[in-house]
């Protein structure tokens, strides 16, 4: 891999990014490498900001620190751009490199590897504005931060947008999947029964899709800590003992803190309600999340009965 070159575009970039920053109110600046830079070098166009690395090898991150630099080390190099900065993010909050409701100003390859090409302002408060460091290192004792962050987002979708437009409340189950399935039973059919893992992996665009779909059923949906569905409409059987919960909340929440206090799972709930998404864990919720609704509106026939003649 070729190294990060501090080119004259390179150099405008960055300056255009800092401008940026300023204007914009953003105390960090990200920037995603696909190769070792010379970081003491890098550190003097700062002009005193702050610069985030990211990278997918540890020798790419190598003088970061000593630089003055903050650092962040992935391992998807295969992945999509806008999946390894949405890592990044994550990881930095949780490592609390930055606070959930930041303003980040990315510089990354979008176009032509190897060359920083593109500049992009991301508003963390969007996506991360309930999540905090805290919150992210407690849930991923239980369950991986990349396989949470999937669940959740598609938590959020479900919550937000319904299906077809018609609100849609469900539950996922992450995590220590064994001991989960031992508290379970099928409702009915398993539309995923009979897919090989790979066609079962929440990676996959295509299966998001398919499960927001199976989100319409009763019954979990159950997860492992890899991102793999590995089972849907399930009814969860786990001794409710011992738990407390706020006024108002359904059978759905009852077994999803039911379940998480029986095994190490962090359950993910969808409020068919008001679309609202909490995660469970140790038979408590720990993160509650209000999507955005942006549910399309349902036309109706304008009823009216027309007015009565006037009396000759």
């Amino acid at each position: 891999m070729q190294p990060l070159r501090l080119t004259e575009q390179f150099k405008t970039l960055l300056g255009r990014a800092i401008e940026i920053a300023d204007s914009i109110g953003a105390h960090t600046i990200l920037l995603l490498t696909k190769g070792p830079g010379d970081w003491p070098r890098v550190e003097k166009l700062l002009d005193g900001h702050t610069l985030l690395v990211a990278a997918d090898k540890a020798d790419y991150l190598r003088g970061a620190s000593e630089a003055g630099l903050k650092s962040v080390l992935l391992d998807m190099p295969e992945s999509p751009v806008a999946e390894q900065l949405t890592q990044a993010l994550l990881e930095a909050v949780a490592d609390d490199l930055l606070s959930p409701g930041s303003r980040v100003v990315a510089l990354y390859s979008g176009f032509e590897a190897d060359v920083i090409d593109s500049v992009s302002v991301i508003n963390l408060g969007e996506h991360l504005d309930r999540l905090t460091g805290q919150d992210l290192r407690k849930l991923e004792t239980r369950v991986p931060l990349d396989t949470l962050k999937i669940v959740v987002d598609l938590a959020v979708e479900i919550g937000r947008d319904g299906r077809e437009g018609r609100a849609v409340g469900t539950m996922f189950v992450v995590g220590d999947s064994r001991n989960v399935l031992a508290h379970c039973r099928l409702v009915g059919f398993d539309p995923v029964r009979g897919y090989s893992r790979k066609d079962r992996n929440l990676d996959d665009p295509r299966v998001r899709e398919g499960i927001k779909e199976i989100a319409q059923l009763d019954g979990a949906i159950i997860v492992s800590g890899d991102n793999t569905v590995e089972g849907t409409c399930r009814y969860l059987d786990a001794p409710a003992t011992n738990l407390t919960l706020s006024k108002g909340l359904g059978a759905r929440h009852w077994a999803a803190a039911s379940i998480t206090q029986a095994t190490k799972a962090v359950a993910v709930t969808v409020s068919q309600s008001n679309g609202t998404v909490r995660l469970f864990q140790n038979g408590e919720v720990m993160l509650r999340i209000e999507p955005t609704h942006r549910r399309p509106m349902v036309w109706r026939e304008f009823e009216h009965e027309p007015p009565a003649s006037a009396e000759s």
